[in-house]
């Protein structure tokens, strides 16, 4: 989960930084691509740590 947060921050400062800054377009563009890889990897352990009960 600390790795979430963390990938999270980096996207969002990122952005930020991207959005505010002339010419720096392309980070704002880095960070959003950082933040999906952030969910997708959410997705993946979160979809490992389901297990299905028998019946």
């Amino acid at each position: 989960m600390a790795l979430f947060l963390l990938l999270a921050i980096v996207a969002i400062v990122l952005g930020i930084i991207g959005v505010v800054a002339k010419g720096l377009f392309y980070l704002l563009v880095i960070g959003v691509v950082v933040l999906v890889a952030d969910f997708v990897l959410l997705g993946l352990r979160l979809g490992r740590r389901r297990r299905h009960l028998p019946r």
